[in-house]
């Protein structure tokens, strides 16, 4: 496949930037400042290390505009960062996969393929399933039946999408994670036996998403897992049944969601993250690795620590924590003198 390549001012209007040079400049890729060649673009996000700019063999540069002393073609960009992502966009292409069902997958007659999608090796369309334009499924994918796939998605090898889940456009998932897998539902009786409590929901994916290897999304008990539009999704990521995630969601990798938690909006949650079942975390809420949630959330909350508070009151507690060792010794000395003073004390009172 031939390289893409654009010209400065091309670049310029795909992402919506002012430019500074030859407006032909020919561009043929993105690399980091210290490797970037001499037809490639790169990116100043910290004025810090603008003497690696100066250094660079880069064509052209993504800079801020208030970055000043830049002599070589550039960029102009209120986020560099987010401008270099979408640079990279224009030149990334994945893995080749020829339109087109390959002969050796298995696709239900009454499946529908679009046409210009593309069905790899070993893969499984089910019953009733529909597969959207341009959509790429790559070998041992399984569809089962009553799926629908968007347009423009990535499922990558080994990923299983079970019964009556629905993908939106544009969705990546990565190699071998699960969606609509059962919820993990089950009534115990008087004596702590356990009984299966049917799985009948399904999963909702909707646009824009993208799901890391190896994470499993729990069918609804009854009705629907949602993980709303534009979220990210790293690896090993469990999320049970009934789950609500808002838009433009972070979660980091092995984080466990309980069943019927509900995220808001631009939540952000690190690794290893825990939430309690039946909980709701408001918009923007951010918590930090390793914490453990077992109450709601207002939006707008920074919160760390087991069991989880604010951040500013965890960095205190924190604090105190280093000096204890310290304040120990300190009691340890107190408890000296009180306990001389007390015998004093009895001395004295005997003497009097």
């Amino acid at each position: 496949m031939a390289s893409k390549e654009y010209t400065l001012q091309r670049m310029a209007e795909l992402l919506d930037v002012e430019f500074q040079g030859p407006p032909d400049l020919v561009i043929r890729g993105v690399g980091p400042l210290q490797a970037a060649g001499p037809d490639q673009l790169s990116f100043l996000a910290n004025p810090k290390y603008k003497a690696q700019l100066e250094s660079s063999r880069a064509a052209a540069v993504i800079v801020h505009p208030s970055v000043q002393g830049v002599t070589r073609p550039r960029l102009l960009s209120s986020n560099p960062y987010w401008t270099m992502a979408q640079a990279a966009q224009l030149f990334h292409e994945p893995p080749n996969l020829p339109v087109g069902v390959h002969p050796t997958a298995v696709v239900a007659p009454d499946a529908v393929i679009a046409p210009d999608a593309a069905i790899g090796a070993l893969v499984y369309v089910g019953p009733g399933s529909s597969i959207g334009a341009g959509t790429r499924l790559y070998g041992h994918v399984h569809i089962a039946g009553n799926v629908t796939v968007g347009d423009q998605c990535l499922i990558h090898p080994n990923v299983t999408i079970l019964d009556g889940c629905r993908i939106g456009n544009r969705v990546v998932i990565h190699s071998g994670t699960v969606i609509g897998s059962d919820g993990f539902g089950f009534a115990q009786d008087d004596q702590g036996r356990s009984t299966k409590i049917p799985q009948t929901g399904i999963v909702v994916i909707e646009d824009d998403v993208e799901i890391g290897a190896n994470c499993a999304v729990d069918r609804a008990t009854f009705g629907v897992t949602r993980v709303g539009r534009g979220t990210k999704i790293d690896n090993l990521v469990q999320i049970a049944h009934n789950v609500d995630i808002g838009e433009h969601s972070i979660i980091v990798a092995q984080v466990g969601i309980a069943g019927s938690v509900t995220l808001g909006k631009h939540v952000v949650l690190g690794g290893q993250v825990g939430i309690a079942g039946h909980l709701t975390v408001g918009d923007g809420v951010r918590i930090g690795a390793k914490s453990a949630i077992a109450h709601s959330v207002p939006p707008g909350q920074d919160l760390l620590g087991i069991p989880a508070v604010a951040h500013k009151e965890w960095f205190r507690n924190w604090a105190n924590w280093k000096r204890l060792p310290r304040m120990r010794e300190e009691l340890a000395r107190l408890r000296e003198r009180v306990e001389a003073l007390e015998k004093e004390w009895e001395r004295h009172g005997k003497d009097h």
